[in-house]
């Protein structure tokens, strides 16, 4: 008998990408005690909320959150409030707080530059050698009626210091997620929808030994990661996503109407047989 969870993962794979998020919740209703699981394997169309003291929205996902609560990184506290005690263990502090924050000024100017609006969060947290975070990116588009768009990139890092603090070892896992849909006269109705994953692993120098300098450099490094890969992927869905539906909407559809591709081929015809005859 197969395994619950593997087979959970596996119907995902097979239904709509656009409907993940429905399919994800209905799994979750019916075995109960995959969610942790399913959740924190399964990548799904981020959510934002406003957090409450900052007035800022931000974005949530399985890396701030604490059953039903998230963790907003302007205020860097939990809303709904979660335990003290619990709190105390999932909230950053020290260094890794300063360069959450850091990290999330200069995510915030990177999305308005190259998004030119959505939301976007960093999240930070300590590790026994290191430290690790996440990087998220939402931008949404047009409305359900006539068409939509939609992209979220996720991009989970882990980075191992070293002692010398000259260089870090950094490890960058992003995921993007694109749903696309429109509806017209001209197409009908038309969706494309899907995620692509791609990983890279770099050790990078770090300048300065002082801490702030070197917090600095973290940032520095981890934001030229982000920003090449964010490059690469949208390359490689210009490619892949867009290439492909052209070449398939094109075999199938042709855009010139019909009276006048029939008049084409009477015409070429005649041609032919004018050839023929001589």
């Amino acid at each position: 008998m197969a395994d619950p969870f593997d087979a959970a993962l596996d119907l995902l794979r097979r239904l709509p990408p656009s409907s993940t998020q429905q399919n994800l919740t209905g799994i979750i209703s019916l075995r109960p005690e995959l969610e942790e699981d399913l959740l924190s394997s399964v990548d799904v169309a981020l959510t934002s909320a406003r957090c409450r003291k900052s007035g800022r929205d931000y974005l949530c996902c399985d890396y701030n959150r604490d059953g039903n609560s998230y963790r907003s990184p302007w205020s860097n506290e939990f809303e709904p409030a979660i335990d003290a005690d619990d709190a105390a263990e999932l909230i950053p502090h020290g260094r890794v707080r300063r360069m959450e924050e850091s990290l999330n000024a200069g995510v915030d100017v990177y999305r308005e530059l190259y998004y030119e609006g959505g939301v976007s969060s960093a999240y930070l947290w300590a590790l026994d050698e290191g430290f690790a975070g996440v990087v998220l990116f939402k931008k949404s588009a047009g409305s359900a009626g006539s068409g939509k768009g939609g992209w979220d990139s996720i991009h989970v890092l882990e980075v191992g210091e070293s002692g010398s603090k000259r260089s870090a070892q950094y490890k960058l896992t992003s995921t993007v997620i694109l749903d696309l849909a429109l509806r017209s006269k001209e197409v009908d109705q038309l969706e494309l929808a899907g995620n692509l994953t791609r990983q890279t692993q770099q050790e990078l120098p770090l300048s300065g030994l002082r801490e702030a300098e070197v917090e600095q450099g973290h940032i520095v490094n981890i934001g030229r990661m982000v920003e090449d890969m964010e490059t690469r992927m949208r390359n490689l869905l210009q490619e892949v996503y867009f290439g492909k539906a052209r070449d398939v909407v094109g075999d199938l559809r042709s855009i010139q109407p019909l009276s006048e591709a029939e008049r084409d081929r009477a015409a070429q015809k005649e041609a032919i047989s004018k050839m023929n005859s001589r």
